[in-house]
């Protein structure tokens, strides 16, 4: 065996048995007795360089000989340099099983592109695929994590581009896998080469000033630790006790989240107590105390209260000497070794061994999300619960008999009612938050105790799919609902999709709209079909609104300046496309007050260009077969900035500060009124406010409308055609 392979051998078999040991030298034979005229030898020398490195990696980490030969190995398999059946008879079939399960997770950083670009069915079938591997066999995700923490240390020779695309690969995908799986070994590591190279210049400054003030630190530490030590020791205790630097990363973020300088920053430097058990863990924290003042808000008890990935450990800061902040941390050995190695600490694999009875919830997390997708309809939503479940920040909500529903931050009582049963969030009418009724679009909040009130018949609201309404976060419960929509009768969702549309078209002011025409912009061939994806959830009312802005669009040359009409004073350059001529003066009528999306015609004017119209205006309706010499064929183009003047009516039973609320709507979607009628009717004690608003988009006006007709007392809210 030639002197890298030997020197590696030698490295990775340091405590281990003979037996593995033996699986470990035939493993290295085979790459020992590539042929070098191999067509392929210069990849795979690299391979194998990045391969050996990534072994050393996960022998700190513990995993067994049959980890560390797939990690060497599956990239020589792919290039076929080395044949799998050869690795069977040399290295065994379980070893061969999971270097396929390697090999799947090469699927892992297209997840990304895959929600930007929709691709959603052959992502969504790669994502199952790399979820059955990390189910079966969670060395997998470790070998996974293992080399992408090398190749970041070799991307140091890469050029710029390179370095940024694995950086965004790593922090978006992988250092959330390490944190949720507890490897905070690799996480550090893989988080701050991220930051090396997507913010070189802050990672740099951030080293340097750490650099400078090492000296300065380790004096304040070492007063620190020896006051601390000598504490314990009085209370006979055993520990140990270091300082450590906080990772660069965590100190950027700090920086960012807080909006500060790194001056402002004094616990760049923590403390860690490592003790036998958990009364010494609490007993050092009254001597931390004792002798320091604690941080008000500084304190997090991971003890009692575990993180989602089972990281256990008590965190506190004081005011140590010189009026300096420190962070320290308490915890036991063992858990010392499940923060440093995660989910690696739990899997010893010896030969026919079995995998523990009560695996962690790291495991079960991961099987969790694979059973999932037989609940999604769109496969596209099975990569957001990917994403949404492994890498969101999470919220702990107590149920009434005490347990914890573990939900995305953001999420709703809706989707903890879903969470805790698909009949719950079906028959879901209400809920409790700490014992008040609260609206199911609250946010819910770590600590709450949640309450769900239910009914016996019924099912879910429509009204629950609407996004801007805010009712779910998960998409995991949008697809039940979704679900139970597809599953009731045909001719109700036909029907239902059908007056849905046509409430929002008759909301919007428009008048003439082709079904036929939006359901092929839609992509659906009959219109049946349009409306019973809108009846059962799958397209979104909203979506089905947006096409009228694409199915109006023909070739035409655009021209600019389009004024916004008020008064036809040019107000934001906008896009109306005149087909067939050059640039020409134009104005928005203001008796029908067009807004993109409405089917629009021009009308040539004496002095003042071209003025635009909606095709229904009645002003228009009775000259234009007398001067047809004067209309020209228009559209909307592409403007992204302009606004555009809708008048609008609201009807409500009248109350106080209901016109205040109304308009805080407007004012917090930054949409402009420009001005505001209002008329009461006190026998009957109905308001009518009429508003004319500025909206850039038919989408942005549906949105604000559905939005204020959540307002209380508000019973209709339309867009008002003149």
């Amino acid at each position: 065996m030639h002197a890298p392979l030997q020197e590696w051998l030698d490295h990775v078999s340091a405590g281990r048995e003979a037996r593995a040991i033996e699986l470990l030298r035939r493993a290295g034979e085979l790459i020992d007795g590539l042929p070098p005229d191999h067509e392929r030898r210069a990849q795979a020398d690299s391979a194998i360089a990045t391969a050996l490195a990534t072994t050393r990696i996960l022998h700190e980490l513990q995993l067994d000989e049959q980890g560390l030969v797939a990690a060497l190995l599956h990239r020589l398999v792919a290039l076929e340099c080395v044949d799998l059946h050869r690795v069977q008879k040399v290295c065994g079939r379980p070893t061969v099983e999971l270097i396929n399960g390697v090999m799947k997770m090469d699927v892992v950083p297209s997840l990304d592109d895959a929600i930007a670009t929709h691709q959603s069915r052959a992502s969504a079938e790669n994502l199952r695929r790399m979820l059955i591997a990390m189910v079966d066999d969670v060395r997998v995700v470790l070998i996974r994590l293992a080399e992408q923490l090398q190749m970041l240390r070799e991307s140091k020779r890469a050029d710029p581009i390179q370095q940024t695309t694995i950086a965004k690969e790593t922090l978006d995908i992988f250092a959330p896998l390490a944190n949720r799986l507890g490897v905070w070994q690799l996480k550090w590591e893989l988080e701050d080469l991220s930051l090396r190279y997507l913010e070189t210049d802050v990672y740099k400054q951030i080293a340097a000033r750490l650099a400078e003030r090492r000296v300065d630190r380790e004096r304040f530490i070492e007063q620190f630790v020896s006051e601390l030590q000598t504490g314990i020791a009085n209370l006979g205790l055993q520990a140990q006790v270091s300082g450590r630097a906080k990772h660069i990363y965590s100190i950027w973020k700090k920086m960012k989240r807080k909006d500060i300088e790194f001056e402002r920053i004094f616990d760049v430097f923590a403390v860690r107590v490592l003790v036998d058990s958990v009364p010494d863990c609490y007993a050092v924290l009254g001597i931390v105390h004792g002798l320091w003042t604690p941080v008000p808000g500084e304190f997090d008890d991971y003890i009692a209260t575990p993180k989602e990935n089972n990281y256990q450990s008590i965190h506190s800061a004081v005011v140590g000497p010189e009026g300096r902040n420190v962070e320290v941390q308490i915890r036991t050995h063992g858990m010392h070794q499940e923060s440093e190695l995660g989910v690696a600490a739990h899997w010893r694999y010896k030969e026919q061994a079995k995998q523990q009875s009560n695996l962690d919830s790291k495991v079960v997390w991961l099987r969790q999300l694979l059973e999932w997708k037989d609940e999604v309809s769109d496969a596209s939503q099975l990569v957001e619960a990917f994403k949404s479940d492994a890498i969101e920040e999470r919220v702990y909500v107590f149920t009434p008999k005490g347990n914890v529903i573990d939900l995305p931050m953001g999420s709703t009582p809706l989707d903890f009612a879903y969470a805790i049963h698909t009949e719950v969030g079906h028959h879901c009418r209400g809920a409790k938050i700490n014992g008040q009724i609260v609206p199911l679009t609250r946010a819910l909040a770590t600590g709450d105790r949640a309450e769900i009130l239910t009914v016996k018949s019924g099912g879910p609201s429509r009204d629950w799919l609407s996004p801007h309404l805010g009712y779910l976060h998960t998409p995991r419960a949008r697809a039940r609902i979704q679900r139970w929509f597809k599953e009731e009768n045909q001719e109700h969702n036909v029907a239902a999709g059908r007056t849905a549309i046509e409430k929002e078209l008759h909301r919007l002011g428009i008048a003439e709209a082709r079904f036929e025409t939006l359901a092929n912009e839609s992509g659906y061939k009959r219109v049946d079909d349009f409306f019973a994806a809108i009846g059962h959830g799958d397209l979104k009312v909203a979506h089905a609104v947006s096409s009228l802005r694409d199915h109006l669009k023909r070739s035409p040359v655009e021209i600019a300046d389009l004024g916004a009409a008020r008064r036809n004073k040019p107000k934001t350059p906008s896009a109306v496309r005149i087909q067939g001529v050059g640039n020409l003066l134009t104005n928005l009528a203001s008796c029908c007050s067009p807004a993109p999306g409405d089917a629009i015609v021009g009308y040539i004017t004496q002095g003042r260009g071209v003025t635009i119209h909606r095709q229904d205006c009645r002003n228009m309706l009775g000259i234009r077969e007398q001067r047809r010499e004067r209309f020209i064929e228009v559209d909307w183009g592409e403007s992204t900035d302009a606004t555009y003047p809708v008048d609008i009516q609201v009807i409500a039973y009248d109350r106080h500060g209901l016109l205040h609320d109304i308009t805080t709507v407007f004012t917090d979607a930054k949409i402009t009124i420009t001005g505001v009628t209002l008329n009461t009717d006190k026998a009957e004690h109905i308001t009518r406010v009429a508003m004319r608003v500025e909206v850039p988009s038919i989408e942005r006006l549906s949105q604000i409308l559905s939005q204020v007709s959540q307002v209380p007392n508000v019973t209709e809210v339309r867009r008002i055609a003149h």
